[in-house]
């Protein structure tokens, strides 16, 4: 990934008004970011394209 490659950043759509635990996502050209949105600048999980996909796959299955 470029490093000035800006990110859009997505809150969960599960994530309420009351704070507690959300995560914000954003596609980069080859990678998916994942952060804590309460804590913006903390550290960022990056993974692959596919393995988002497959994470995705999983979780919504259950």
């Amino acid at each position: 990934m470029n490093n000035t490659e800006p990110l859009a950043w997505f809150k969960s759509s599960y994530s309420g008004t009351e704070g507690g635990q959300c995560i914000e996502v954003a596609a980069g050209s080859d990678t998916v970011h994942v952060r804590d949105s309460k804590v913006a600048a903390g550290p960022v999980l990056r993974v692959s394209q596919d393995a988002w996909a497959g994470f995705v796959g999983l979780a919504s299955a259950r």
